[in-house]
C-alpha cells in the first residue's frame, strides 16, 4: 500500500511498524523519493483491514490523505517487520 499527505519527517514508519508487530503482521515499510510511505504486509485479511485503518489513523503528527491498497498473493519473504532504508 501507499500512503499520502505528511507521512515523513513525523514518524509514520516507526508508527507503521509498531501497529504491524503488534498485530503480528510480517512486512516492511519505506519512505519513498515522492513523499509517500509505501507499505507491505502479510496475514490474515481481517487482520490487514484493520491495520489499514490504524494507517488511515495515522500518527498524531500525520496527516493522511489517502491510503491505497493493492492486494496480492502472499510470498512468504519476510518473517518479521521492518523498517528498509
Amino acid at each position: 500500500m501507499w500512503v499520502s499527505g505528511r507521512v515523513q519527517g513525523v514518524a509514520f514508519r516507526a508508527f507503521a511498524q509498531d501497529a504491524a508487530v503488534r498485530a503480528g503482521l510480517c512486512g516492511g515499510v519505506r519512505n519513498l523519493a515522492d513523499g509517500r510511505v509505501e507499505v507491505e504486509v502479510e496475514g490474515p485479511a481481517p487482520v490487514i483491514e484493520s491495520y489499514v485503518e490504524r494507517l488511515r489513523a495515522g500518527p498524531p503528527a500525520a496527516r493522511v490523505e489517502n491510503v491505497e491498497v493493492r492486494w496480492e498473493s502472499p510470498t512468504g519473504r519476510e518473517h518479521d517487520f521492518r523498517i528498509w532504508y
